[in-house]
Protein backbone atom coordinates (compact mmCIF):
# COMPACT_ATOMS: atom_id res chain seq x y z
CA UNK A 1 0.00 0.00 0.00
CA UNK A 2 1.16 3.33 -0.92
CA UNK A 3 -0.17 6.16 1.15
CA UNK A 4 0.26 9.69 -0.42
CA UNK A 5 -0.29 12.21 2.33
CA UNK A 6 -0.16 15.96 2.55
CA UNK A 7 1.27 17.18 6.02
CA UNK A 8 -0.43 20.48 7.65
CA UNK A 9 1.47 22.88 9.68
CA UNK A 10 5.05 22.20 9.37
CA UNK A 11 7.19 22.86 6.35
CA UNK A 12 7.27 19.90 4.42
CA UNK A 13 4.40 19.53 1.05
CA UNK A 14 4.39 16.13 0.68
CA UNK A 15 5.17 12.55 2.12
CA UNK A 16 4.46 9.19 0.43
CA UNK A 17 5.08 5.76 2.40
CA UNK A 18 5.12 2.79 1.25
CA UNK A 19 3.89 0.16 3.39
CA UNK A 20 4.01 -3.70 3.38
CA UNK A 21 2.76 -6.63 5.88
CA UNK A 22 2.44 -2.97 8.55
CA UNK A 23 6.29 -2.90 7.58
CA UNK A 24 7.19 0.69 6.22
CA UNK A 25 9.38 0.16 3.26
CA UNK A 26 10.26 3.76 1.64
CA UNK A 27 9.19 7.15 2.73
CA UNK A 28 9.67 9.79 0.65
CA UNK A 29 9.15 13.78 1.40
CA UNK A 30 8.79 16.89 -0.91
CA UNK A 31 10.25 20.12 1.38
CA UNK A 32 11.25 20.74 4.63
CA UNK A 33 14.80 20.19 6.10
CA UNK A 34 16.26 17.97 3.74
CA UNK A 35 18.87 16.00 6.08
CA UNK A 36 16.74 15.59 9.40
CA UNK A 37 13.64 13.88 6.73
CA UNK A 38 16.40 11.67 4.79
CA UNK A 39 17.97 10.46 8.35
CA UNK A 40 14.56 9.70 10.15
CA UNK A 41 13.24 8.00 6.77
CA UNK A 42 16.54 5.92 6.42
CA UNK A 43 15.80 5.24 10.25
CA UNK A 44 11.79 4.46 9.53
CA UNK A 45 12.59 1.60 6.88
CA UNK A 46 11.97 -1.82 7.86
CA UNK A 47 9.97 -0.69 10.97
CA UNK A 48 6.65 -1.90 12.05
CA UNK A 49 3.58 0.51 11.78
CA UNK A 50 2.40 0.74 14.89
CA UNK A 51 6.52 1.26 16.36
CA UNK A 52 6.81 3.87 14.18
CA UNK A 53 3.65 5.93 15.11
CA UNK A 54 4.10 5.71 18.99
CA UNK A 55 8.03 7.05 18.67
CA UNK A 56 6.43 10.01 16.69
CA UNK A 57 3.09 10.80 17.63
CA UNK A 58 2.87 14.16 19.57
CA UNK A 59 6.24 15.77 18.78
CA UNK A 60 6.29 19.44 18.55
CA UNK A 61 8.27 21.45 16.36
CA UNK A 62 9.10 24.78 18.20
CA UNK A 63 6.52 26.25 19.06
CA UNK A 64 4.11 24.45 16.36
CA UNK A 65 1.46 21.88 17.43
CA UNK A 66 2.63 19.45 15.39
CA UNK A 67 6.11 18.60 13.34
CA UNK A 68 6.82 16.58 10.25
CA UNK A 69 7.45 13.14 12.81
CA UNK A 70 4.36 13.71 14.00
CA UNK A 71 2.64 14.40 10.48
CA UNK A 72 4.18 11.24 9.65
CA UNK A 73 2.83 9.88 12.30
CA UNK A 74 -0.93 11.04 10.99
CA UNK A 75 -0.41 9.64 7.69
CA UNK A 76 0.76 6.05 8.54
CA UNK A 77 -2.40 5.62 10.89
CA UNK A 78 -3.99 5.60 7.62
CA UNK A 79 -2.25 2.19 7.00
CA UNK A 80 -3.84 0.81 10.19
Amino acid sequence: MVINYIPHGVCSRAFQIEVEDGVIRSVQVTGGCSGNLQGISALLRGMKVEEAISRMEGIRCGGKATSCPDQLARALKKAL
